[in-house]
């Protein structure tokens, strides 16, 4: 870069350690981060070891990827470098000083301006629909036996657009159902056929009423595209109507041989919650007939559509 010399810095290898090779690469990844979180600090692995109140040899076998500490142990690093632990782990937010200012800009904010901070990079970054072209395709998020399904058919008949079930896509791009992609490759290529069946029908449904999977909302990349694409409702409804619902429905799977299930249900819908709430609308479908919620919802997404006429 003009006007400025850099001068390389070579990481120093611990030299008081076996020099063979580490046990494994992610015990090799921390102790180089641990090195480079000390020389952040400008501090001896002398010092170190003092603040954390473990020994110098402890430290020097981390250091160099031949150690395998205690998360404990791993606390007190971190506390003593004044680090996050997740930080010391390897989170991505670490990787650059740019990462870690804007990190430090959006610390003990409130989740009205960390709202307000992720719609600014949407806009930045991004490439959101204004909000009327949103109306085009309306999203159902929630858990199962909240009434997506049907109130999705209902409300597409409604509109006179299509229904699309994005599981019924992900059937259809794999071969397979959703529950047989998770159980024969795992949650990661679920995740990537539930990405690649929204981003083919926000391409080839100009006007949809889709419902979707109850985890899309725990796939970061994958919600943003959502929220930003789609005017999204959640529907929810009291636990156990969601799991009345789904047996009802003849899925005895949610209490097959798990007695907590319930117990469950509610820890799920807790940790979604936040979430989901990220929605335009809520509707809470407990207690309520199909057509009651019908009513409710077709009513409030007609006048938005009249008045973006």
């Amino acid at each position: 870069m003009r006007g400025r010399t850099v001068i390389p810095i070579k990481e120093p290898v611990p030299d008081d350690v076996d020099s063979g090779e580490p046990r494994h690469p992610l015990q090799a990844a921390l102790g180089q981060r641990v090195r480079r979180l000390r020389a952040r600090r400008g501090i001896t692995r002398k010092v170190l070891a003092q603040l954390a109140d473990v020994s110098e040899r402890h430290l020097a076998n981390l250091e160099a990827g031949d150690g395998n500490p205690s998360i404990l142990i791993l606390q007190q690093i971190a506390n003593a470098l004044d680090s996050p632990l997740a930080e010391l782990i390897g989170d991505e937010t670490t990787e650059s000083p740019d990462w870690l200012l804007i990190r430090d800009l959006l610390k003990d904010r409130t989740p009205v301006q960390l709202e307000a901070a992720r719609n600014m990079l949407n806009k930045l970054f991004g490439s959101p629909e204004a909000r009327d072209h949103r109306l085009d395709r309306i999203a159902l998020i929630g858990l199962r036996g909240a009434g997506k399904s049907t109130l999705g058919r209902a409300l597409a008949k409604h509109l006179d657009r299509p229904f699309v079930d994005l599981n019924r896509e992900m059937e259809r791009l794999a071969g397979c159902r959703p529950d047989e992609i998770h159980s024969l490759y795992g949650p990661a290529a679920y995740r990537r056929y539930e990405r690649r069946a929204l981003e083919e029908v926000l391409e080839t449904r100009p006007l949809a009423v889709i419902d979707t999977p109850g985890g899309v909302v725990t796939e970061a990349a994958t919600f943003n595209l959502l929220l930003s694409k789609c005017y999204t409702i959640w529907l929810t409804a009291a636990p156990e109507e969601h799991m009345n619902r789904v047996i009802s429905q003849g899925d005895l799977r949610p209490m097959a041989g798990n007695k907590q299930a319930m117990d469950d249900l509610r820890l799920i819908l807790q940790e979604r919650t936040p979430f989901y709430a990220k929605a335009d609308l809520l509707f809470d479908t407990s207690g309520k007939a199909p057509k009651e919620c019908l009513a409710a919802v077709a009513t409030a997404i007609d006048r938005m559509l009249a008045a973006r006429a």
